[in-house]
């Protein structure tokens, strides 16, 4: 799988969810299970590869502020749910905010969530298990470790084990260091009560 066909997945599913009832992003991982358990194991572990190097890619300090202002905080936990959740917006704000994860405050879902003092906008934290979802239901079991043992020899020496760079570090509760890095989020987040 290249990384076309990932985004193809992501967006295809993207589109079938929006068609689904309840809950948004649980119609995303359940679009996204179906369509990898209808592929093979190999494609599976293909699409958990092509997932986890694009969140790897945002495993940044700017991004995490960004998380941390549209979260009201985020934890190391919390921060793996955020990227997962960036990828299920598509490749287009995936790219836009791996340039400048300021850009996330134009994002619909993240302007409504400033104005309703939401603190769930862009965090999905079922996606980062759907790749091992949908591994199970081809195996006909429930036994993830599966999955695991499977993508780790897939992987064998393509996974890279380098620290990634996260640029530079900065303090997520020092509102004007907020301000000059991320203005227009800090202004969603962080200005709601100045008028």
């Amino acid at each position: 799988m290249n990384i076309e066909d990932f985004w193809t997945i992501i967006e295809t599913c993207r589109t079938d969810a929006a068609s689904a009832s309840g809950d948004p992003d649980q119609a995303f991982v359940s679009a996204l299970v179906d369509r990898l358990a209808a592929t093979s194991k190999q494609t599976i572990l293909e699409y958990q590869q092509c997932f986890d190097q694009l969140h790897a890619a945002i495993y940044r300090w700017d991004m995490w502020a960004a998380g941390y202002l549209i979260g009201g905080g985020c934890s190391d936990d919390a921060f793996m749910d955020f990227r997962a959740g960036l990828i299920t917006q598509g490749r287009d704000w995936y790219d836009r905010a791996a340039t400048a994860p300021d850009v996330l405050a134009q994002h619909p879902d993240v302007i409504a969530a400033a104005a309703e003092g939401c603190d769930e906008a862009l965090f999905n934290e079922t996606v980062n298990y759907a790749a091992s979802y949908a591994y199970e239901r081809i195996n006909g079991d429930e036994d993830d470790s599966t999955f695991y043992d499977d993508y780790e020899q897939f992987c064998g020496s393509r996974t890279d084990h380098e620290p990634a760079d996260m640029g530079e570090s900065f303090d997520f509760d020092d509102a004007s260091e907020m301000h000059a890095r991320l203005p227009r989020l800090a202004q969603l987040f962080l200005d709601h009560g100045d008028n």
